[in-house]
């Protein structure tokens, strides 16, 4: 681990190699799982300002869940996460007629209706943010199910951290992610 700023950021993010291979997954981390989507503590008030907008994009079993347990639920361990549908899928999820898992969030985003791309963990996915007292840890979150973006991580020379680099500077900003390829860089050339 290595440290910038107020974040411990896990050297797996550097060293391990991913992207999403939709064609292979079709999206099924938004349907498997044992909680929906964490949320961020601001996030609940954009969901609650947005989902008007959403709405329509929604299949209309996410939408019963939604209008029932709410925009947002807390899970177990006392984190807010999103609703699922029957213990399983998101309930923000929908399902393109190619089969894939798509989020309505984003959808909504795509088609300018909304300026909210989608909860910051799932864009952030596979990287898992858990947040203390006096830090922020930065970790990769490794899911069988996720084998395949493995796979092409590795075809294409493509980490982690290059992955996610929209949704780290999303989070944390442009100056940390020039600071995370800075030790990338001294990292590489140390191997030399």
């Amino acid at each position: 681990m290595f440290q910038i700023g107020k974040t411990l950021v896990s050297e797996e993010l550097l060293n391990e190699d991913f992207v999403c291979n939709l064609n292979k997954c079709k999206g099924i981390c938004c349907v498997e799982g044992d909680a929906g989507a964490p949320l961020d503590e601001d996030e609940l008030t954009i969901l609650d300002d947005i989902y008007q907008d959403v709405k329509p994009y929604l299949r209309a079993e996410g939408i019963a869940v939604i209008e029932e347990e709410g925009k947002y639920t807390m899970d177990s361990d006392g984190d807010w996460v999103t609703p699922l549908v029957n213990n399983r899928e998101c309930a923000y999820l929908v399902f393109e007629e190619n089969g894939f898992s798509k989020c309505g969030i984003e959808k909504a985003y795509e088609e300018g209706k909304i300026d909210y791309k989608k909860p910051i963990s799932c864009h952030l996915y596979p990287v898992r943010i858990k947040e203390y007292s006096n830090f922020t840890a930065v970790n990769y979150d490794v899911w069988d199910i996720c084998s395949d973006a493995c796979t092409l991580g590795k075809e294409l020379k493509v980490n982690v951290a290059t992955f996610a680099k929209d949704s780290l500077v999303r989070k944390f900003g442009t100056e940390w992610y020039d600071e995370l390829m800075t030790i990338q860089n001294e990292l590489n050339n140390q191997k030399k």
